[in-house]
């Protein structure tokens, strides 16, 4: 399976683990990037120090190429990005931000940056910035999203057709088949969020795992967008955000409701009731927890059988 992201990142598929926060630790990355695949590690929810941890983990780990998500929002990024360099980390993967603002840092330190973008608008934007890649995540995602509300499906063929440089599409990609759909639209690749999550690796909750596994369609919800767009299961929490915004309320009123380290409660913490659960719209498709390895191995084998079922259709028609 060689393209250009495989190439760009020197891995043997091109299968990137989403950065998620509360669940992407050395653990998991490193686990991805021994399957094949490219592991990150999610720096949004761990201090300066822990990061550097993890790094380190990471590299004693594994000997295959992995990398860092750094939400651009970080109140401690100037920390962030020193540790990042000077543990010299191949690939660093942006978001919620503006990447003319640290890509040049990054690749003058010799690291491959991405961007996540949630439209075309921005895909060129992180071109022009000079980035190596970019995701494109359709809203079915779970976690944060874009304003715009694209779907996958229609987001990909969009900035595939005005970009020049490597794409992988993200939101609602949990299968080979799903990956097949992704390249067919024009992406290079795929990242894979909440698939990653139901695995021993992930350092979320088994609590959250489980409610994952359970979860059928319509269970997620994008809500709370005057804040930020962000795709949660709907629980105890879920239903207090519904029943305030009945009373049409302010910014203040849902930065009050929303509190500090929700999604902590929730996803690491194991707090089913009252945490903010972020998870994908295909949760509905997840079944089982089974190692990261596995779901790499999985993916890649569906994705052969169903190209060649693809071309032996057109053969017959």
């Amino acid at each position: 399976m060689t393209n250009r992201i495989t190439q760009l990142f020197n891995i043997k598929y091109p299968i990137i683990q989403g950065g998620m926060i509360w669940a992407s630790g050395w653990k998991l990355a490193s686990a991805v990037s021994n399957a094949g695949g490219l592991g990150l590690i999610g720096a949004g929810s761990m201090y300066p120090d822990v990061l550097r941890e993890h790094i380190q983990k990471t590299k004693k780990a594994t000997n295959q190429p992995y990398g860092v998500n750094v939400p651009l929002l970080y109140s401690d990024l100037d920390e962030i990005l020193d540790i990042i360099i000077e543990e010299q980390v191949p690939i660093v993967f942006t978001s919620a931000g503006n990447p003319k603002t640290y890509t040049p840092q990054l690749k003058a330190a010799g690291i491959k940056v991405v961007h996540v973008v949630s439209s075309v608008k921005f895909a060129l934007k992180s071109q022009e910035a000079g980035v190596d890649a970019v995701v494109a995540e359709g809203f079915e995602a779970g976690g944060h999203n874009g304003r715009e509300e694209s779907t996958t499906f229609t987001l990909i063929p969009q900035v595939a057709k005005a970009i020049d440089i490597p794409l992988l599409a993200a939101g609602g990609i949990a299968t080979g088949r799903g990956m097949l759909a992704a390249i067919t639209l024009g992406a290079d690749g795929v990242q894979v969020g909440s698939r990653f999550v139901c695995t021993p690796e992930a350092s979320s909750h088994m609590n959250f795992k489980k409610a994952i596994v359970e979860a059928g369609e319509g269970d997620t919800h994008l809500t709370l967008k005057e804040l930020a767009p962000v795709r949660m299961m709907r629980n105890k929490f879920w239903n207090q955000v519904q029943e305030l915004y009945k009373q049409s309320p302010s910014k203040e009123d849902l930065t009050k409701l929303l509190g500090r380290a929700r999604a902590k409660k929730g996803m690491f913490e194991g707090d089913m009731d009252e945490g903010e659960l972020e998870i994908g719209q295909v949760s509905g498709l997840i079944d089982d927890i089974v190692p990261a390895a596995q779901v790499v191995q999985d993916m890649v084998s569906e994705y052969e059988t169903a190209r060649k079922e693809l071309i032996q259709k057109s053969l017959n028609a």
